[in-house]
């Protein structure tokens, strides 16, 4: 099968065929329809996500159930799915209590291979990982059963690939994580895939003032078009005292961090009021973070956000639900779509802001 494989940091992706074997026990074979183009698989171009190589890239996708392997109870050949990058175990320390995007199976499990250790991927007999259990740059992906989430065959497999990383986690930061309240301000620092996804949540929470900051005119304005109400470009200045004057003074009730810097990560906690939640959702630089201690001061509450605090098989159909009733916008997202063999050009075009959302579509 044809997969998008990196082989090196800092080059690029190498397009080509390599061999898969069929789903063994736990294990679904999909055939993939459409995949996002997430920053998350470039900052594994980059190392700033350190994974093994070589590996076959993709995290956010949609597909068909070809074959499921011995002892599969989940889905069964033709159900349509989503692929999660969490295989919640349903029944670890986190699962129990709600919290299966911590799911302890997945974390403790070596990154790249399938639950027994292994791969199904390879390349004249040299194994090829699987990039966050879903590596969906490919026509083929093998799954662990509890990365497949079924949904309705009615729902166009281009926008269900969405829900499997940008929609979720940007959507669910504000629902989930932050936890944003109907009248409430919230701040959302980056544009980008997950930005405008959590600006999105923000709107459908309720919140009275969701204020986008970027650095491009360009995503600002498609941060109004999916629910921001005010746009700052911090392009050449500091947003923080346009941040204050929208907010009388005081700072917004929430700020989400989605850009992965350090001095953003800082900007989210300087945004918010006294008893204001910062939550962190970017991918962060190797490099330490120094915060003045005052800079908490008045109760702020300072948080990370892993797939935005998301139960995938309980609040993956919830939003697809929202996408039906016209409340969640995915069509807007896609701003255009490639072949697999333009990845690298897709990578580009996200890198350079000029889209919502790529998708590659088989």
């Amino acid at each position: 099968m044809k997969a998008a494989v990196l082989y090196e940091l800092n080059q690029p992706v190498v397009v080509e065929d390599i061999e898969m074997e069929g789903p063994k026990k736990g294990e679904v074979l999909v055939k993939v329809a459409a995949t996002g183009v997430c920053h998350s698989c470039y900052h594994a171009v980059t190392g700033t996500i350190r994974f093994p190589l070589p590996a076959v890239l993709g995290d956010e996708g949609a597909g068909v159930v070809e074959e499921v392997g011995e002892g599969v109870t989940l889905v069964k050949p033709g159900d349509h799915v989503i692929l999660s990058w969490v295989p919640s175990s349903g029944y670890c320390l986190y699962c129990t209590q709600g919290y299966s995007n911590l799911c302890l199976k997945a974390r403790q499990s070596e990154r790249g291979r399938l639950f027994d250790g292994t791969t199904r991927y390879k390349k004249n007999g040299e194994p090829i990982y699987h990039f966050a259990w879903v590596a969906s740059f490919a026509e083929y992906s093998v799954i662990p059963q509890e990365s497949a989430i079924p949904i309705d065959k009615d729902i166009p497999l281009d926008k269900a690939a969405l829900i499997g990383c940008s929609v979720t986690t940007g959507v669910c930061a504000a629902t989930n994580t932050a936890q944003v309240r109907p009248g409430s301000s919230v701040v959302v620092f980056g544009a980008g895939g997950i930005g405008l996804n959590a600006i999105q949540g923000a709107a459908i929470a309720g919140a009275e003032k969701v204020i986008a900051v970027d650095l491009l005119d360009t995503k600002l304005e498609m941060a109004r078009q999916l629910g921001a109400t005010h746009g700052i470009n911090a392009s050449n200045r500091d947003p923080i005292p346009e941040i204050q004057a929208l907010t009388d003074g005081l700072g917004a009730d929430f700020a989400i961090e989605a850009i992965g810097a350090n001095v953003t990560f800082e900007q989210a906690i300087r945004a918010i009021r006294p008893r204001g939640k910062a939550v962190w959702i970017g991918v962060p630089a190797q490099e330490p973070l120094s915060l003045e201690p005052g800079i908490l001061g008045g109760e702020k509450m300072v948080m990370t956000s892993t797939y935005g605090s998301a139960r995938p098989r309980d609040d993956m159909p919830r939003l697809l639900a929202l996408y039906r009733a016209g409340v969640l916008k995915l069509d807007e997202l896609i701003s255009r779509t490639y072949q697999l063999e333009e990845i690298n050009e897709a990578f580009d075009d996200l890198l350079n802001g000029e889209v919502a959302r790529g998708v590659i579509q088989f």
